[in-house]
C-alpha cells in the first residue's frame, strides 16, 4: 500500500453493494463532500438521499477500481484531491479542465483508465 493511498479524496454513495450512486454514463459518482452527495443524490433520486449510505473513499481504493476497469465521475473538489494523488502514483490522468466540462453542460469528469496497447 503507497503513502497515499490513505488520503481521502471524497465521497461517495449506494444503496446496496451492487448499487452504488453512478452517473448517466455508469461512472461511479465522487463528490468533494458530503453536503455535495447529498445534493446530487436528491437530484438523481428526489426524496430518497436517506435512503442511501454516504462514506469517504481514499485514493487506494479508487486506484484499485480504476486499475480492474472501472469508470469514476469527479466534482472538481473530489478531483483537486484526486489528481496531485494520481500523476504522484504515476497513473496516466489528464489535468481536469472543469471551465470546458461546464460549457458541456457537464459538472461531472470522467476518468477511465485506458489499456494500453501492445
Amino acid at each position: 500500500m503507497g503513502k497515499c493511498d490513505t488520503k481521502v479524496v471524497g465521497y461517495f454513495a449506494y444503496l446496496t453493494k451492487l448499487q452504488v450512486v453512478c452517473t448517466e454514463g455508469k461512472a461511479c459518482l465522487i463528490a468533494g463532500s458530503e453536503h455535495s452527495i447529498k445534493e446530487y443524490i436528491n437530484e438523481i433520486h428526489p426524496g430518497h438521499a436517506s435512503e442511501h449510505t454516504i462514506r469517504k473513499t481514499r485514493f487506494g481504493e479508487i486506484k484499485q477500481g480504476l486499475l480492474l476497469g472501472a469508470a469514476y465521475a469527479f466534482d472538481k473538489k473530489s478531483y483537486g484531491r484526486f489528481y496531485p494523488l494520481a500523476k504522484k502514483d504515476g497513473l496516466n490522468v489528464q489535468e481536469a479542465d472543469f471551465s470546458n466540462q461546464e460549457n458541456k453542460g457537464n459538472r461531472f469528469l470522467l476518468v477511465r483508465l485506458e489499456e494500453e496497447t501492445i
